[in-house]
């Protein structure tokens, strides 16, 4: 049996997603035989694959690369999960809304200018800081979102469990937690 091709993306966020991903420790051993981590921060591998059965996405859409990245995403896997408050409902990142709704540039000028201790500039070269969207958003804004994995951070037994029912063909369901279907 194939194991089960699985990616884990980091958007606008903190990473408190990844770390409670590798808080599964061992479970990670016990199913290493079932599955394929294909793409993720945690791996060096630059260029999303096709053919990803589940892809944990963290972190709010905030930026043209975000938004580049996740279509790429939807077009190449069969199941995301909007994994953490930040993909959920845009969270933390989201505050920037309040802060520069309409005007990317008042929020680049308080980060770049206004708060800089050396060296006040707005770095404009391509590639250095990607263009941000007017407004932050959740990831089922985006694209289309099977489930829904909320927590900040998702504790790692509720991560076990969504791949543990995913691996044994089941449909996630998870009692007591506030799993959602897309």
């Amino acid at each position: 049996m194939e194991p089960l091709k699985i990616a884990t993306v980091w958007l606008g966020g903190c990473a408190g997603c990844h770390m409670s991903f590798l808080d599964l420790d061992e479970f990670l051993l016990d199913v290493a035989d079932e599955i394929e981590i294909v793409y993720s921060p945690v791996v060096d591998v630059k260029e999303y694959p096709h053919g990803v059965d589940v892809c944990l996405i963290e972190g709010a859409v905030c930026n043209e690369d975000n938004l580049e990245i996740l279509h790429k995403i939807r077009a190449r896997t069969k199941v995301i999960v909007s994994f953490g408050d930040c993909a959920v409902t845009a969270n933390v990142p989201a505050i920037r809304n309040q802060l520069g709704l309409g005007n990317t540039e008042s929020v680049l000028q308080r980060a770049y200018i206004e708060n800089a201790q050396n060296n006040p500039c707005v770095p404009k070269a391509d590639g250095i800081v990607p263009q941000l969207l007017e407004r932050v958003m959740p990831v089922h804004e985006a694209v289309k979102v099977e489930y829904f994995l909320p927590g900040c951070p998702p504790p790692a037994d509720r991560i076990k469990a969504l791949l543990g029912q995913v691996l044994a063909g089941q449909t996630p369901r998870l009692e007591g937690t506030q799993l959602k279907f897309g």
